[in-house]
């Protein structure tokens, strides 16, 4: 099994859903976690004290991940913490709908500020102190709608698929350092989610062939995986989590 202990993991969006578990889960490996959320406190702070109960330490920091200062003085608190970041999983994003044909430069700013420059800002935030250490592990996250498309979900698609470029090119980079990059990319997860998110009423786990909705505690397995030594001979790639949809 793997064990964390000594790690520190920054965790982006970890108020809830994936980015959440991810952090719990981390923290029952062992590592210290800095769970950094948006502009909800309540659910950072809910998060943080759920890891103290654990025995674990975390770091609850509010930071929008598209704004690079933000961003920075986050790692400058979690460094100032901790002194050390190992692991950062990107699970900040955001998946509005809007026909391709009526949609804005600043909506689809907003989509790429969040999912893509967020990932970069905080990747390259991260990367000196994984590069001292000579240790790291970073994680993507893409989505089944990346690969398979979806009406009104092309500027979205698009951001995420950039992050599978971004992987391949950090991977090689840092591989001399010791920090492996790997996407994790996870299919019809049963989340809770703002309403409206989904634009029809469809049944959708009739083409899964698990016949189910993929569970948090599942996706955050495959990160724990990708963060742990068990997968040392692995970055560069794509974990596709998603009950067996033939999407790529």
């Amino acid at each position: 099994m793997s064990t964390l202990d000594g790690r520190v993991a920054l965790v982006t969006g970890a108020g809830r859903n994936i980015g959440r578990a991810t952090a719990l889960r981390f923290a029952r490996a062992g590592a210290d976690v800095v769970v950094n959320a948006r502009a909800n406190q309540a659910e950072a702070e809910a998060v943080a004290e759920a890891i103290r109960a654990l025995g674990g330490r975390a770091l609850p920091v509010l930071a929008d991940v598209a704004d690079r200062a933000q961003v920075e003085a986050m790692v400058d608190q979690a460094l100032g913490a901790f002194g050390r970041i190992d692991i950062l999983i990107n699970a900040a994003a955001i998946r509005p709908h809007k026909p391709f044909l009526e949609l804005t430069v600043p909506e689809w700013e907003r989509v790429r500020g969040v999912i893509l420059d967020g990932a970069i800002h905080c990747t390259q935030a991260v990367l000196p102190s994984m590069v001292a250490n000579g240790f790291g592990r970073v994680v993507f996250f893409v989505g089944d709608g990346a690969w398979a498309g979806g009406a009104e979900r092309a500027h979205v698609s698009a951001a995420k698929m950039a992050l599978v470029g971004l992987c391949r090119g950090l991977a090689t980079e840092f591989a001399p350092h010791g920090v492996r990059v790997n996407v994790v990319s996870p299919g019809r997860i049963d989340t809770s989610r703002d309403p409206g998110w989904y634009p029809t009423a469809m049944d959708r786990t009739s083409d899964i062939p698990l016949g189910r909705l993929g569970l948090v505690d599942e996706v955050a397995e495959a990160c724990l995986f990708l963060a742990g030594d068990e997968s040392g001979y692995v970055t560069g790639q794509t974990l596709h989590v998603n009950g067996g949809s033939a999407y790529f």
